[in-house]
């Protein structure tokens, strides 16, 4: 099937269906106020700058920063399959509890050049105060009158940044929103006009009543080319 996904940046975004259900892993209870970490400090910074930064996580950040920024015992490193079960990708992932916890995807085993950061908690946003559970009218707000792929498959719910206001993040940011849990059920007929790897617009009125709220955000660091 040729998908219509060339000016996306198509090695990120086939990343994002390997790893957008992967779970965050939960911090080990403790009585202390703070983990004891050597020079970790508590993370005030959740600014999502796409294509730059995730708080004080940026293009040049390594796995032994992230020890300094937050602490080992924060850290869990993982291999993770990639697109379709080919090939490996090393990721850690940062526990920082459930709404400030992200996954770094590493561009090779090294782990010294972030490829992406993904997998984001509630409390990061952009400037724009787009972030994880944002919901549709105010992306439309703040979009615009975009276009996205349609739902339930491979890159469903992806929003064509190109088509947007923010057209500026093409190439350092993945949106992608998805309808609620029982929309099919409750409208069948609406979530099914909406479905399949085309294009819809944005103001297409079968979108309305399902739900959408953004559920992935990925930003890109060093996109592989």
């Amino acid at each position: 099937m040729n998908l219509p996904i060339k000016n996306i940046t198509t090695a990120a975004l086939a990343l994002l269906i390997s790893y957008s259900a992967i779970p965050a892993v939960a911090i080990p209870q403790s009585n202390s106020h703070h983990l004891t970490v050597a020079k970790s400090q508590p993370l005030t910074d959740t600014l999502i700058v796409p294509g730059e930064r995730v708080g004080p996580i940026t293009r040049t950040t390594t796995k032994k920063d992230l020890v300094k920024l937050f602490g080992a015992s924060r850290l869990v490193d993982k291999t993770i399959s990639g697109p379709e079960g080919i090939g490996s990708f090393a990721a850690t992932q940062v526990n920082l509890g459930r709404k400030r916890s992200l996954l770094v995807v590493w561009s090779d085993n090294t782990r010294t050049k972030p490829l992406d950061v993904r997998n984001l908690g509630t409390a990061w946003k952009t400037r724009e105060g787009i972030g994880v559970g944002t919901g549709w009218s105010e992306l439309r707000q703040k979009l615009g009158n975009f276009k996205l792929f349609g739902l339930a498959w491979d890159y469903g719910g992806t929003i064509l940044l190109e088509s947007s206001r923010l057209s500026r993040y093409q190439g350092k940011l993945i949106l992608r929103v998805d309808a609620a849990p029982n929309a099919y059920q409750k409208y069948p007929n609406d979530y099914s006009a909406v479905l399949g790897d085309s294009t819809f617009s944005a103001s297409n009125p079968h979108w309305k009543p399902l739900g959408v709220r953004l559920v992935e955000i990925v930003v890109l660091l060093n996109p592989e080319q």
